[in-house]
């Protein structure tokens, strides 16, 4: 497919995002001039780049789904990899998204010229009347900056670009960082390397992953009566929004929680040193809480070892902790996370007078719904500021702006709109508000410093409250709220 000189709505990113956005569009409108890119040779997203060993969904997957596309055929009540990127294939696949798919085209640069979007892409030029950010907040692998680590004579990568090529066997491998993918591929390569050195910083939260496979009955009882699946996403949902209302409010119930967790430690670890070492200093929910049936066990193991401490610097054969003693290591693992509250396609988004959305936000986004944003008309954001939760799936998220960005489209269609602008006063007031809300959730008064807080020490990050709260406020495109331009 060759890129047009100009289209109506842009989306940059065949994400989650981008394929739901996409796909909708088509479903209202079978015409709609949409145009997705996506920098990578295919689609997918997260889940078409993170393929470490043991990579799975850790939301339900009656939740992880789309709810125009439920799918029948999950083997997990969590998700593996390879399952959620055949499901978005074919999703792009079965709604015609995939014929508007142009890969292998990054978006390098898109101002706002007063009137249309002025797009730069790898492919080559063209202008676009809406331009729709899909690129998700775990796009941008994170990798500390350590001293020394161009010096290191073995092999290194981030989780989130597995480098299969490599043979761990017999190896002496170093993982840094103990979050969410680490959870998950350290126990799948600790029966290969000779020995593993676990670098944590902070110690997290685990609680059991309540998984099992979705019997032959229950797929055949989800194709012939859809609704009986739908009834069960309904019943996991609720369960979800219950919990997520404990987790962020109802603190007096998060004992319950660290109660579990403690129990999980006690047995799967029987050296109490170690357990002192695996227990968190900080209220349970204030990090994100982690979901393992054998990564406790994993680190109890005699040929694992846990260093409390962070890693200070590199040399040729290792790396050096906190307290300066160095560790040899033949390969380095970086289970570092990502940058979500500094996207990089927020420095390629500039208004009219060039200033980019990262140097507006200056190291601490906001947006008005988590959608829109002042002083960069007929753009949207998808997973954008405090859109993210700690107990749901951010699909349902997702859907709840779609419909959003789809009234909004719908209004330029109707009313002939040809520009849109949220009100910076109301984008403020709306703001405060949230960050109100969010004062006194376990998030930002559990003690802890987490991936939530920006440069500023906000939470630009977070959702406070429940989903379906988020869902009503984004049921119809308030155009009062926004400066509007119409032909």
């Amino acid at each position: 497919m060759e890129l047009p000189g100009h289209v109506h709505t842009l989306v940059v990113g065949a994400g989650f995002a981008g394929i739901g956005l996409a796909a909708r569009m088509l479903h209202t409108w079978p015409d709609a001039d949409v145009l997705v890119i996506e920098r990578a040779p295919s689609v997918g997203g997260t889940w078409r780049d993170n393929t470490y060993p043991g990579c799975a969904c850790d939301v339900p997957t009656s939740l992880y789904s789309f709810s125009f596309a439920p799918g029948a055929g999950w083997s997990h009540t969590f998700a593996r990899q390879p399952e959620i990127l055949a499901y978005l294939e074919g999703v792009a696949a079965d709604t015609g998204v995939l014929e508007r798919v142009i890969v292998d085209c990054a978006l390098e640069d898109a101002q706002w010229d007063g009137r249309v979007w002025q797009v730069r892409t790898g492919r080559g030029a063209l202008t676009a009347d809406v331009v729709v950010a899909a690129t998700g907040a775990l796009s941008a692998p994170s990798v500390p900056d350590l001293p020394g680590l161009e010096s290191f004579s073995g092999t290194t990568f981030h989780s989130a670009s597995w480098n299969h090529g490599h043979d761990l066997t017999g190896e002496r491998v170093a993982v840094v960082g103990t979050g969410a993918s680490a959870v998950q591929f350290v126990p799948e390569i600790a029966d290969r390397a000779a020995y593993l050195t676990v670098f944590q910083r902070t110690p997290a939260w685990v609680i059991p992953r309540l998984d099992r496979e979705f019997s032959s009955a229950e797929k055949r009882l989800y194709r012939r009566f859809p609704f009986v699946q739908k009834a069960f996403r309904g019943s996991v949902y609720g369960f979800r929004e219950l919990l997520g209302g404990v987790l962020a409010h109802a603190t007096w119930l998060l004992p319950v929680f660290t109660a579990i967790a403690k129990l999980h430690l006690r047995r799967q670890v029987r050296d109490r040193g170690l357990r002192r070492r695996l227990t968190p200093d900080y209220t349970i929910g204030c990090k994100r809480i982690l979901l393992s049936n054998d990564w406790l066990r994993t680190l109890d193991r005699g040929d694992v070892e846990v260093v409390a401490s962070r890693a200070a610097a590199v040399t040729p054969d290792g790396i050096v902790d906190g307290e300066g003693i160095e560790h040899p290591v033949d390969t380095i693992v970086f289970a570092t996370g990502f940058t979500p509250t500094e996207p990089p396609v927020a420095h390629l988004l500039r208004a009219a007078d060039g200033t980019s959305l990262a140097r507006s936000w200056a190291g601490s986004p906001t947006a008005y719904k988590g959608t829109t944003v002042s002083g960069f008309p007929n753009l949207f954001l998808l997973y954008g500021p405090n859109t993210n939760l700690g107990h749901s799936s951010i699909v349902y998220m997702l859907e709840s702006q779609i419909a959003y960005v789809l009234d909004a489209l719908h209004g330029m269609r109707r009313e002939g709109w040809t520009a849109f602008e949220v009100d910076a006063d109301v984008q403020q007031t709306y703001n405060a508000a949230v960050q109100d809300d969010l004062r006194s959730t376990v998030w930002n008064a559990g003690g802890c410093r987490s991936w939530y807080l920006d440069a500023r020490g906000r939470n630009s990050v977070q959702w406070p409250t429940f989903t379906f709260e988020f869902r009503r406020r984004l049921r119809r495109f308030d155009s009062e709220n926004y400066t509007v331009s119409s032909r």
